[in-house]
């Protein structure tokens, strides 16, 4: 069997949380969906798998609930299962910022994939890899500034001790899928920075949309499955 994996998220406002949770998984319990989807207040935020029949359903259930469009979402395949069982979890945030609070309804401008390679054209860009040291070693995009930190929570501490609004007026940020950017350029917006803009869709995103010969990543995504990474070979 192929399967086909779905990686999502959406800042959303879910006003019963464990209701919704409730609905996910009676509604497929029993199926071959695995992977987990987190549940909060905020919103949802997930990568699962199984078949195009069930990933459909999925889908379908995710936008009559929470409004989740299918231009959200990032989609690559697998040979094996990626995911040993399914989960539908409660969470007091889909994304976690520990050191700040953070209004994610106020993210930074949303970059399409089509258009990053034209935005870090710009010399006075700071483009920065969001994501985790183990992360970044296995790939990242060229000139991207690594802050090498070990958790997403330490972003906070890099961005106040490194970084000046007055100096670095021009700031570009990329993760996995998107949503740890988006959380990141509204913590930045609120911290002062004039001009933050955001991967739309992150990494996955980039790599499903733009050919490899235009490609500006180098090495591979890490991912959170028995997959580990993915290039772009893996979205053709």
């Amino acid at each position: 069997m192929s399967y086909t994996v779905a990686a999502f998220y959406r800042f959303v406002p879910v006003a019963e949380p464990a209701a919704l949770r409730e609905q996910m998984v009676a509604a497929f319990h029993g199926s071959d969906l695995c992977g987990t989807m987190l549940i909060a207040p905020e919103g949802i935020n997930g990568t699962m798998a199984a078949s195009h029949e069930t990933v459909e359903r999925l889908l379908d259930a995710l936008r009559e609930k929470a409004g989740l469009q299918r231009d959200e979402v990032k989609f690559s395949s697998a040979e094996e299962k990626p995911f040993k069982r399914q989960k539908f979890r409660l969470k007091k945030e889909i994304i976690t910022f520990r050191n700040a609070a953070v209004d994610p309804s106020q993210p930074g401008h949303y970059v399409a994939p089509q258009e990053w390679n034209e935005l870090l054209a710009d010399p006075e860009v700071l483009l920065l890899d969001t994501r985790n040291r183990y992360e970044t070693e296995v790939g990242t995009f060229e000139r991207a500034v690594d802050p090498e930190i070990d958790t997403f929570s330490d972003f906070v501490t890099y961005v106040r001790e490194h970084l000046d609004p007055a100096k670095h007026r021009k700031v570009a940020m990329f993760c996995t899928g998107g949503i740890r950017c988006e959380k990141a350029s509204a913590f930045m917006l609120q911290e002062g920075f004039a001009e933050v803009h955001h991967l739309k869709g992150g990494i996955l995103k980039y790599l499903e949309e733009v050919p490899k010969e235009k490609s500006l990543w180098r090495g591979e995504c890490f991912v959170f499955d028995e997959r580990t990474s993915l290039g772009h070979e893996d979205f053709s």
